[in-house]
């Protein structure tokens, strides 16, 4: 009879550690070899067909302009094809607002006077479900139609800042959590807000130092000289009024959990969009998670919170239109839902997750690493989605 050999014990915490440190260390060979410390991320060029598309004006438009030299002048190529940067983009954007034949100014749409700050937090409990793409391309495409844009990475993970060139292993950045603790080191929200490679946004990224403040809100709950704590629902909001009137809107990134940080961006929320992966064991979580919010947003709303919103939607995300389960599921969604889902699904693309790979979303690739189909289907997906939420922005506005 043969007896095996026992398994040796071995110290668990010693052994993660180890993997855990030859983990980062390789990534971040692999990040110095891809994606240099000091290396700015750029923006590609916009086709004229691209431009036109963003503007809301027709080719033919934007072809009169460049031959009355009016506006500014796109690069050509040695084919002939031109295009503009993001920067000219803009550019055009106002030079159109200010010498259009109409007397509605249509081009540029800031906010006017009354209009308050919109403020969108994209969230859900369970991981996988899209919610950082989601809110990386619509930050995007809210700046490349115009409006001045603060996207907030409020996950510790920090896959939007990622997103958007930053290493959070190798930077020091700050984060939110400089404009939202408690103690006398608290810094503006101004001080923690920087530039992107899309003119128009700006983003506050995020670091693992934000995972602070889940700690410190109980604690400063605690504290009987100060109301800070028993009132931490305040704290983004009153953070986002030092810079209110140079945004038109703000995409809050949450964290994939219900705490502190969660609820505190929630409550200063104009709208709540919540994206969904059609399948059971995800629909299942996301009803433990409205269940849980809900009561939760009631207890502090007791506390003086205010949760009154502008609009909230239901995002269904990776979907796949020939998976009949998940076809299935979305019917059985919309019968329970009808008209909190957005019409337009944000579909499964290889497009998309291939883009990711290189930390870039599907605005910043060139068309031309993709098939033809594989590109348009999945930018007419993002262009169907970011546009209904456009038009909910502008409602709660007033605007048609």
């Amino acid at each position: 009879m043969n007896i095996a050999m026992r398994l040796p014990s071995f110290e668990f915490d010693d052994k993660i550690l180890e993997h855990g440190a030859e983990i980062s260390r390789r990534l971040n060979q692999l990040r110095m070899e891809k994606f240099p410390p000091n290396a700015a991320k750029t923006l590609r060029t916009f086709s004229m067909a691209e431009v036109a598309h963003y503007l809301g004006v027709s080719q033919n438009n934007l072809k009169r302009l460049h031959l009355e030299g009016k506006g500014p002048m796109p690069d050509q190529a040695v084919s002939g094809r031109r295009s503009y940067t993001a920067g000219q983009m803009l550019e055009l954007r106002h030079f159109l607002d200010q010498h259009g034949r109409t007397e509605v100014k249509k081009y540029v749409p800031h906010r006017k006077p009354g209009d308050k700050l919109q403020v969108i937090a994209v969230v859900n409990f369970k991981g996988g479900s899209g919610k950082t793409t989601t809110a990386a391309h619509l930050a995007q495409h809210l700046a490349l139609t115009g409006h001045r844009v603060l996207a907030i990475d409020l996950d510790p993970q920090a896959s939007l800042s990622a997103l958007h060139g930053f290493q959070p292993e190798l930077d020091r950045n700050l984060s939110l959590y400089e404009a939202i603790r408690y103690d006398e080191e608290r810094r503006s929200i101004a001080d923690v807000i920087v530039p992107t490679n899309f003119p128009g946004l700006d983003i506050v990224p995020a670091n693992l130092e934000l995972q602070e403040y889940e700690y410190d809100t109980p604690l400063a709950m605690q504290d009987k000289t100060s109301n800070a704590g028993r009132q931490f629902f305040l704290r983004i909001a009153k953070a986002l009024g030092e810079v209110d009137d140079r945004y038109d809107v703000v995409v809050v990134d949450c964290p994939p959990q219900l705490g502190y940080l969660t609820l505190t961006a929630m409550s200063a929320a104009t709208s709540v969009l919540i994206t969904v992966h059609p399948q059971m064991l995800d629909l299942m979580s996301m009803s433990q998670f409205l269940l849980m919010l809900g009561g939760i947003l009631k207890t502090i709303k007791g506390a003086g919170a205010q949760i009154q919103l502008d609009w909230f939607r239901y995002l269904i995300t990776r979907y796949e239109p020939t998976d009949i389960p998940q076809a299935q599921m979305v019917g059985f969604m919309q019968s329970m839902l009808a008209g909190q889902i957005l019409e337009h699904p944000m579909l499964k693309s290889t497009a998309i997750s291939d883009a990711g790979l290189t930390k870039q979303t599907l605005y910043e690739v060139e068309k031309s690493a993709f098939t033809r189909t594989t590109y348009d289907r999945a930018m007419e997906s993002l262009d169907g989605v970011n546009s209904e939420i456009v038009s909910l922005i502008h409602r709660a506005w007033g605007r048609s």
